[in-house]
């Protein structure tokens, strides 16, 4: 076989297409697999048109497929995960779940953050903030409302919401019972995780 040409060592024209050529090595090598010098001569031959080829379709005068190579492996790529989509969500929770706008977002942000921060930051009684969570709630029913004209569904977002922001809060006040936190500070807590339940729900539902 060395005095033939690569394309006669695999038994196969110059106008062969890539799969008759990678066939004709593949049956040649499992032919010949106990004689080593033979198979060498296979892969030599395969290399070399190989290597014919893509200087011609470098120089343009040939289109060999991308994926010819000779030790590379095709990488599999990682299949991208479908993107989440409340299409794919029962029917139900469409009805409640909202995908809100920038406007959507800003007022609710503006209000229920101020109304934390007065909690917060100022040295009220349970009367004062009685009166911001009061606040908080009518927000919280309006921002709600305005989206679907449903006040009943409203109401029960808003009065779900406030259980479980005093839920939240008392969770988080007794967590740091060990830092002595005063009673007052209790109440903050309470108050700014009603807040932010509020903030999701106006926010996020309908």
């Amino acid at each position: 076989m060395s005095q033939q040409t690569p394309y006669e060592k695999l038994g196969v024209t110059e106008t062969a297409s890539f799969e008759e050529i990678q066939a004709a090595k593949t049956r040649l090598t499992q032919q010949y697999s106990n004689d080593v010098k033979t198979v060498e001569d296979i892969e030599a031959a395969y290399d070399s048109i190989i290597m014919e080829r893509l200087k011609l379709r470098q120089e343009g005068r040939i289109k060999v497929p991308d994926r010819i190579r000779f030790a590379e492996r095709q990488r599999e790529i990682p299949p991208t995960p479908p993107p989440l989509s409340l299409d794919n969500s029962p029917s139900w929770l469409q009805q409640f779940i909202d995908t809100p706008s920038s406007q959507d977002i800003l007022w609710p942000t503006g209000i229920f953050l101020a109304l934390a921060l007065f909690v917060a930051f100022s040295s009220a009684n349970s009367s004062s903030i009685s009166v911001f969570l009061a606040l908080g709630v009518f927000a919280n029913i309006y921002f709600l409302n305005r989206k679907e004209n449903k006040f009943g569904r409203a109401l029960l977002i808003t009065l779900a919401g406030l259980f479980i922001g005093v839920g939240l809060g008392w969770g988080i006040a007794q967590i740091l019972q060990g830092a002595n936190i005063s009673a007052e500070m209790s109440q903050s807590f309470i108050g700014m995780a009603i807040f932010f339940i509020f903030w999701l729900s106006s926010s996020f539902f309908r």
